[in-house]
């Protein structure tokens, strides 16, 4: 077995659509990256290769790649996934963690779950995403933008 940690984070952007864990979330702004910059599935993304020992996302999706400009990062995950059997490895579970002071996202956690699950070959009871503020304090607490952490467990296939 393996274990993984990942960790992103992405400043507000106007005129960009928030993307979660694969959802749209209506939200009056957006994140800035070169992908749709979804900071939870970066994080798991990091997570996993990190624990399968590939490097991170940067090293398999460089941000001066234009075939990866404004890509939605559920496929980035889909291509992860796909290295980590080449690797000789399968996702057992992975627990993440997005900080944000808003807006609020407990109503779409269930859907980032099962699109997370989906991806990963997961069943969904594997997959737990919470989210938290940082009560004011900090970049996300004065809501310049988000970040997220992922772990995750890895076994041999």
């Amino acid at each position: 077995m393996r274990i993984g940690h990942g960790y992103d984070v992405h400043r507000f952007k106007a005129g960009r659509d928030l993307i979660l864990g694969g959802v749209e979330i209506p939200y009056e702004k957006g994140l800035d990256g070169h992908s749709d910059a979804d900071v939870l599935l970066h994080a798991i993304m990091d997570a996993l290769l990190g624990a399968a020992a590939l490097g991170d996302i940067g090293k398999h999706f460089p941000d001066t790649d234009k075939k990866y400009e404004g890509v939605e990062s559920i496929k980035l995950l889909w291509n992860v996934i796909g290295m980590l059997k080449e690797a000789g490895y399968k996702p057992i579970n992975i627990d993440s963690t997005i900080c944000a002071q808003a807006p609020k996202l407990a109503p779409y956690i269930d859907e980032m779950r099962e699109n997370i699950a989906v991806a990963c070959g997961l069943k969904k009871n594997a997959v737990s995403v919470k989210a938290t503020t940082e009560e004011g304090l900090g970049f996300t607490g004065s809501m310049e933008g988000m970040s997220a952490t992922a772990v995750c467990l890895l076994e041999e296939l």
